[in-house]
């Protein structure tokens, strides 16, 4: 009786104890136990599996690995280094047309992130005129500020501001 309760708590089944009766889990993991039937070594989870990253290659491998084919001469060659590589014919092939399309566009490696801005090459030449213009904005607002003040002197002590005939070029 003791050998048939072990085994049946094994499976997942307790009925003697008054325990819970079930299957297994999905997992094979029997029930959790509880406390009265002692400890449970914890085994890992054999439905999730290890997920690999995607592989990324480079420009410079692309090239190498095409190279290597090109030089395969005999049936069979092909298949080894794409054994030995761990590839896919269909890798060779989509290389290939990359290569035939621009070696530089789809061999070298893209920029991520966000595509620069072509600078406009007035800008400089815009920035320094609207310097310019500033310096030569403050520069009348002196003038103006000075012929005022001396209006109000020649007001002051009397003088004509009505322009002689020497100065008109009479």
């Amino acid at each position: 009786m003791e050998k048939k309760l072990s085994e049946s708590r094994d499976m997942g089944i307790v009925s003697l104890t008054g325990g819970t009766e079930g299957a297994l889990r999905a997992t094979g993991v029997p029930p959790a136990a509880t406390a009265s039937e002692g400890p449970i070594c914890s085994v890992p989870d054999p439905e999730v599996s290890e997920k690999k990253p995607r592989r990324k290659f480079t420009g410079k491998y692309k090239l190498e690995i095409l190279e290597k084919a090109d030089k395969c001469t005999e049936p069979g060659q092909i298949g080894v280094l794409l054994r030995k590589e761990g590839l896919y014919f269909s890798n060779l092939s989509t290389w290939r047309k990359q290569r035939e399309n621009g070696l530089l566009e789809s061999m070298s490696p893209k920029k991520r992130g966000r595509k620069a801005k072509e600078k406009n090459p007035l800008t400089s030449k815009v920035a320094g005129l609207e310097r310019e213009n500033e310096r030569l904005r403050k520069k009348l607002r002196k003038v103006e500020v000075i012929i005022e003040v001396q209006k109000k002197i020649s007001e002051i002590l009397g003088i004509s501001q009505e322009p002689t005939e020497d100065e008109r070029g009479i």
